[in-house]
């Protein structure tokens, strides 16, 4: 009963998948040399979907 249901528009969800495509394809061209470092892309990715897209590094 205390779960809150956040409603995601369809262009959004598309534009997080955009997102995650395009950084898909970036990282096939130019390999991370730090494996650590996909945990802060994912992270990346999740504030760009809440609307924090100020640093998308």
């Amino acid at each position: 009963m205390g779960q809150v249901i956040q409603f995601v528009s369809k262009s959004e969800r598309e534009r997080v998948r955009l997102i995650k495509e395009a950084r898909a394809i970036y990282d096939s061209i130019f390999p991370p040399a730090d494996p650590s470092g996909e945990q802060h892309d994912n992270a990346t990715i999740g504030r760009a979907a809440n609307g924090d897209a100020g640093n998308l590094s």
